[in-house]
This record gives structure tokens, C-alpha cells and sequence, in this order.
């Protein structure tokens, strides 16, 4: 019998992956299996630019796997059996099992919500393309001199603002920070950053925490009233509870803990990686949640998984993190490098090259998923055993 692989999650770390193991396997010993819930590759980081009326290109997976072997299940994933290796799905065809022998879980992450009231009722997020659809239809909706407040300070937070105030400067578009904007920028990046809010006309509420969102406004932590028609929530990023609840060791964060290869401590026939996985970085520090890390990590997870099944040496993919990618609209941005301890160098990249470069990036990680066996070798490594698995009756 083929040895089953079933990646959990088509976004990019588990659309890569799927394509890397198909391009290094031979089809006559594996079958690989892909499960998501949409049937379209969806570009995150871009989905602040769809929430502001831009129109994105989705490729359709079934388009992207095709004639690589991979097979593609549409359906939601809904829980994991690791004792008895199976995943339940639901979809257009029903409730159903997935059996595997190996297993790479790559279900990212949504919005982190904090207990906030109001969040879940009130407020939009650009964590997936449904929200941002939705926040679409509400930006439109939207008429000259209507209040937008993004609250959270990170990447996702400044690059909303940014796109925002620029494809609407008609809007009054404002941003919480719980700390000082861009804290953690070095000097040059950070008053390039400032003179970006300042140039798009976006107010700045530093030292402010949320800590409720209401219809038509938020409320800070002294009681002070910010107007809001839209509130968008980009404080911070949460991972689905599924892998905590199937069993699997998981950090306090709710990411699967793995060893240096990115394989369960727990559970040796699972591997994670992009946003599910605590990854622990050369610096000793977790990766934090981000798609350069989602790179590095299904890298690392594929490479381990093809090489224990093929009989090789598994190798070690450095994990780093070099910089900071901000967009601050279309036509300007900020490209930060960091030290081995994650500290912004003095140097930075900003302006148009920035932009150039990052849409360079956001380029190249598409095209690189769009040919998933782009490059393909003429012979593909056969499986040096295969392991014995349990019977296991699965529902159709």
C-alpha cells in the first residue's frame, strides 16, 4: 500500500509543502492529499488591499495541483485523531475521515479577539478572505467623512491603516497603539514611518488600549470615546483550537510543539508548520507568526519528512528571521533588517524600492505556488520502507 500523506491547509506553508513533497516523492510509493476549506489559493497578506475595493487575482488550487499527482479534498477540517491517525472533515459531500501516515498540519491562524467585548459583534479583520469581504461591502458602504479605527500596531496594523487612509482619503482613518508606533523600528525607519501617517493623514492614538468596541465607536482604558463606524481588529493572531484538543503537546499559545525538524514531540507521524507550529528560531526565540516564517518552517518540515521516508539524512534548514516588510500603501514602504537577537540594524530599505522589492516577494511566493513541481527531477526518490500502520475503518 502507498504511504498517505494528508497536508492540513492550502495557504503558504502548506501549499508549498504539498507541491515540494509531490516534486522529491515517487508517485508509486505516496499519495499525497491536500485538505482545505476554499477552493482558491488565497494571498493573506495582500487582504487588506481586497477589504479596500482592490480586485486580487485568486488561483484556483484544483489549477495549481493539477497534473501533480497531489489530490485536493475541499472540506473544512473539523478534528484530529493522532491515536488512531485520522482527520474528520466536513464539506459539500457530508461529514467524512481522512486516514494518514504521515500528517502536516498547516491550519494557520485568525484573529485573536482577547476577550474584548464587542469584537466578535462589532468589529472586521483581514485574517481571512471571507472577513475581508466583509469588510469590503462595509468600506463601500462608507461615505465621505466616515471613521475608521484600526486597532493593534503590528504589520497587519499599520499596513490596513496605510492602504486605507491612501485608497480612501476622504475617510478619517485612525489607529490605537498600545505602545509608540513603530517601537520597534530603528530611528531612520521609524520617522519614515511617521512622515508616511502624517503624509496620509492618519491620527495616532499611542498608549491606548481598547477595551471595547461598540457600533459607532471604541472605548479606550481611561473611558475615552473613539468615533468608529468601522473598527478593524488587528491586535494580534490566535491558532485554531484543534490541535489543543486532539491530544497533540501544544504550547501555552495553542501551537503544536515540535523538535528541531518541525515533528511533534508528541505524536512522531505529525509534523506542523507556518503559523501552527512553535518554532523555536537560531536566536532561541519562537518564530513569530509571519509568511517568511511559514517559508522556513514547511521548508524544514518537507525536508524531514522526505528524508526519513527515503532513508536520508535529514537535514537542518536554518531558521531566521532577517526583517520587516511594510507596506504603507502602493506606493511607499519599509523594509527592516534585524540581528540574530531580532533587533532592528540602524540600516533600513524605504520608499519606492521598498515597495518594488516587497512586491518582488509577494511575486515570487506566488509563482513559486502556482508550480508547485516546477523543476520537477526526471527521477523522484522511492520510499526505503513501508511502515506498518494500523487498520483503521474510515467513513467514506
Amino acid at each position: 500500500m502507498k504511504h498517505r500523506i494528508v497536508v492540513l491547509g492550502a495557504g503558504y506553508a502548506g501549499a508549498f509543502a504539498a507541491g515540494n513533497l509531490a516534486r522529491r516523492l515517487s508517485p508509486a510509493d505516496t499519495e499525497i492529499t491536500v485538505v482545505n476549506a476554499v477552493p482558491d489559493f488565497v494571498e493573506r497578506m495582500r487582504l487588506h488591499q481586497l477589504a479596500i475595493g482592490q480586485d486580487l487575482g485568486f488561483r484556483k488550487l484544483a489549477d495549481i495541483f493539477e497534473g501533480t499527482g497531489v489530490r485536493l479534498r475541499l472540506a473544512r477540517v473539523t478534528g484530529v485523531d493522532p491515536e488512531r491517525r485520522t482527520v474528520a472533515v466536513t464539506g459539500e459531500d457530508g461529514e467524512g475521515e481522512l486516514a494518514y501516515d504521515t500528517l502536516l498540519y498547516t491550519l494557520g491562524s485568525s484573529v485573536a479577539h482577547h476577550g474584548v467585548p464587542g469584537v466578535t459583534e462589532h468589529a472586521f479583520d483581514v485574517t481571512g478572505r471571507p472577513s475581508a469581504l466583509r469588510l469590503r461591502e462595509r468600506m463601500a458602504g462608507l461615505g465621505e467623512g466616515g471613521t475608521v479605527l484600526v486597532v493593534g500596531e503590528g504589520l497587519t496594523g499599520i499596513e490596513t491603516a496605510t492602504e486605507f487612509a491612501e485608497s480612501r482619503p476622504d475617510l478619517s482613518v485612525a489607529l490605537a497603539a498600545r505602545g509608540e508606533l513603530g517601537a520597534w523600528l530603528s530611528p531612520k525607519a521609524r520617522r519614515h514611518l511617521r512622515q508616511a501617517f502624517d503624509r496620509l493623514g492618519i491620527t495616532v492614538h499611542e498608549h491606548t488600549g481598547i477595551e471595547a468596541v461598540e457600533p459607532t465607536r471604541a472605548i479606550t482604558a481611561d473611558g475615552t470615546s473613539i468615533p468608529a463606524e468601522v473598527t478593524v481588529w488587528t491586535a494580534g493572531f490566535a491558532v485554531h483550537p484543534i490541535a489543543a484538543a486532539s491530544g497533540l503537546e501544544v504550547a501555552e499559545t495553542g501551537q503544536i510543539v515540535v523538535d528541531r525538524t518541525m515533528r511533534s514531540v508528541s505524536h512522531p507521524d505529525v509534523y506542523a508548520a507556518g503559523d501552527s507550529v512553535r518554532a523555536i528560531g537560531e536566536n532561541g526565540r519562537p518564530l513569530p507568526m509571519s509568511c517568511a516564517s511559514a517559508g522556513f518552517t514547511n521548508m524544514q518540515a518537507t525536508a524531514a519528512i522526505i528524508a526519513r521516508l527515503t532513508g536520508g539524512e535529514v537535514p537542518t534548514v536554518a531558521l531566521k528571521y532577517v526583517g520587516n516588510h511594510i507596506s504603507l500603501g502602493r506606493r511607499d514602504a519599509i523594509f527592516q533588517m534585524v540581528d540574530g537577537e531580532a533587533r532592528s540594524k540602524s540600516w533600513y530599505l524605504g520608499g519606492w524600492a521598498a515597495t518594488r522589492f516587497k512586491a518582488g516577494i509577494l511575486k515570487g511566493s506566488v509563482l513559486s505556488i502556482a508550480h508547485p513541481t516546477f523543476g520537477m527531477p526526471k527521477r523522484r526518490r522511492r520510499l526505503a520502507t513501508v511502515p506498518d500502520r494500523p487498520v483503521v475503518r474510515v467513513a467514506a
